[in-house]
């Protein structure tokens, strides 16, 4: 197992707004920015407009992680700089310092996250008895489909390395998902290893295919999950959002009261469907099956890597789907798409069980690279630690403390390596 820290400086990172004329500094007094339970923390804060320190009163609240703030003050900056005491957890998990000041007319906002323990940090889902059974009898009933799908080229997305071709792939007999495919120009029979990369939430078209992975040797699978033609335009996807993805009726909730209905069954599916059509294809090397996305795309790659044994190496940022019913435990932090107590009752949250990234993470044996950043409110640093302390399987962490929802170039950079280092 690796352990890596990242603390860095990104040109137009979330963080550090580009071009912005301010700019907030926190310095845990802990370098790795964790720390014990019933050890204090400490957070120096520094801000600067025009580079230049400011004076002011910082309000702050103080709260554990994606929770209600149970302490608040207000502090001094003398020549920019003031010190805040966070405290400390009696059990694991982060707490989080909320910032804000008022200069020039302006309110400036910034957040801090800290954690306790976090290598004691338990996931709230539990897996049901019969959940392999489960997946078993839906891949089974599944696999009565036989594997088809229309393929064309997509010049748009063609260049002088990459081929680039628009498949429509069946899942079952109502449904289909679309996916672009880009490989080497010329591979060659046998050649290839085969990436598959699930998307993000929402409802919108295949967001930068990234070409890099068919320049290095892939052959490269970037699918959605709705069924929804990517050439459709942006102001119809906004549309289709609008009317079939707003609260109260949005996919992830679709179906929530039945396991065989609920939505993501045929989401999950899908996956291994595109599994088939890649190990089907003759430039595949006929050994490696890597998956890699984030946030939803992230939870997806886990659970693909879970639900089928032919994947090799996965690749998982910051993953959505993981632990999402812990909310209905008073005081736990709870994984996107943070379902509030009035979706979690019991027969939902029995649902939700069979389809947590947690309960695909039990299962999975082949090597995972996970990075995740401790400033994400979307998929906060609690639920990324239930699923890394739930994995047990050769793993490699790259953490991005000061990361909120985003990792850089380079770490993407980084996950073409770790796959092509980790190839049978």
């Amino acid at each position: 197992m690796v352990f890596a820290v990242l603390v860095g400086w990104q040109t137009r990172a979330e963080n550090y707004p580009y071009r912005s004329e301010y700019l907030w500094v926190t310095v845990p007094d802990h370098p790795d920015w964790l720390y014990k339970t019933g050890q204090q923390a400490n957070v120096r804060v520094e801000f600067f407009k025009f580079g230049i320190p400011r004076d002011g009163i910082v309000k702050y609240s103080i709260g554990n992680d994606m929770m209600a703030s149970d302490a608040s003050g207000e502090v001094q900056l003398r020549k920019g700089t003031a010190t805040i005491a966070m405290g400390t957890r009696k059990t694991p998990g982060f707490r989080d310092l909320r910032l804000s000041i008022e200069l020039d007319g302006h309110r400036y906002e910034h957040h801090v996250k800290v954690g306790f323990s976090v290598d004691q940090i338990r996931p709230y889902t539990q897996e049901p008895s019969d959940f392999t059974r489960f997946w078993e009898e839906t891949l089974a009933e599944a696999a009565k489909t036989p594997l088809s799908y229309t393929r064309e080229r997509y010049p748009a997305l063609c260049t002088d390395k990459v081929d680039c071709d628009l498949i429509k792939l069946k899942v079952d007999q109502r449904r289909s998902v679309y996916a672009y495919l880009m490989m080497p120009v010329g591979a060659k029979k046998g050649a290839c290893p085969a990436v598959l990369c699930p998307p993000g939430a929402g409802v919108k078209t295949i967001k930068n295919p990234k070409p890099a992975y068919a320049e290095r040797g892939f052959i490269r699978l970037e699918m959605e999950i709705h069924g929804l033609d990517p050439r459709i335009s942006e102001a119809t996807f906004g549309e289709i959002t609008a009317a079939f993805n707003s609260s109260g009726n949005g996919y992830l909730e679709n179906g929530i009261d039945s396991r065989e209905r609920y939505y993501m069954r045929h989401v999950y599916v899908a996956m291994v469907k595109a599994i088939d059509l890649l190990t089907s294809l003759p430039e595949w090397d006929g050994k490696n099956v890597a998956v890699q996305g984030g946030s939803q795309g992230g939870g997806l790659s886990l659970i693909a890597a879970g639900l089928d044994k032919r994947v090799t190496q996965c690749v998982a940022n910051h993953p959505a789907l993981a632990d999402m019913a812990a909310y209905a435990e008073p005081g736990r932090t709870g994984g996107y798409p943070h379902f509030k107590s009035d979706i979690l009752t019991p027969g939902n949250i029995r649902t939700l069980a069979y389809f947590d990234v947690i309960n695909f993470a039990r299962h999975i044996s082949c090597p995972v690279r996970m990075t995740w950043g401790y400033n994400d409110n979307v998929c906060p640093p609690t639920t990324s630690y239930a699923v890394w302390n739930t994995l047990n399987c050769p793993k490699e962490s790259v953490i991005t403390p000061i990361n909120e929802h985003w990792s850089t170039g380079e770490v993407e950079t980084g996950h073409i390596d770790w796959i092509l280092q980790n190839l049978r």
